[in-house]
């Protein structure tokens, strides 16, 4: 089966099976590891990337539901070399421990601000909610959601 997307910013046209998942083909064919498994089920927010503007977990997302979408995974923050001011924020503010939730966090955090570049500290829990973290306690992440607004 032929599936078409674009995945930060660059058109691919890649031979999948039906039930792949969209995880698997963002990293078992396109080598985007910053997209983790962590639980399989939806539930951790290891594996959210952004789909057409909104924060998805891709283990739970078949790959032909992306034909034709727009895929954002973390290695598409970057510009030119240069982080994105959510990345130099989550830096800054030491939202990052162990990683392993880092990237679903970005993008969870992304997909608000895409949305809404002004949001509250409650929307901002809000938009998090579903993405587990062991390490950090989430007020750093938060703070550093908070930085970018403020900048």
């Amino acid at each position: 089966m032929e599936l078409n997307m674009i995945v930060n910013g660059k058109k691919h046209n890649i031979d999948i099976n039906p039930s792949d998942r969209l995880l698997d083909v963002l990293r078992d064919q396109l080598g985007l590891t910053s997209v983790k498994e962590g639980c399989g089920e939806g539930e951790c927010g290891a594996c959210t990337v952004i789909m057409n503007g909104d924060a998805v977990n891709s283990c739970t997302v078949l790959a032909i539901q992306a034909r034709n979408k727009e895929i954002i995974t973390t290695e598409g923050l970057e510009k030119n070399g240069e982080l994105d001011e959510l990345q130099k924020s989550f830096i800054r503010n030491g939202a990052i421990q162990c990683g392993f939730c880092t990237p679903g966090m970005l993008m969870s955090c992304k997909a608000l601000l895409m949305k809404n570049p002004y949001p509250k500290e409650e929307e901002i829990r809000r938009a998090i909610e579903g993405n587990l973290c062991r390490c950090t306690g989430y007020t750093n992440i938060v703070k550093a959601v908070k930085d970018v607004v403020i900048r």
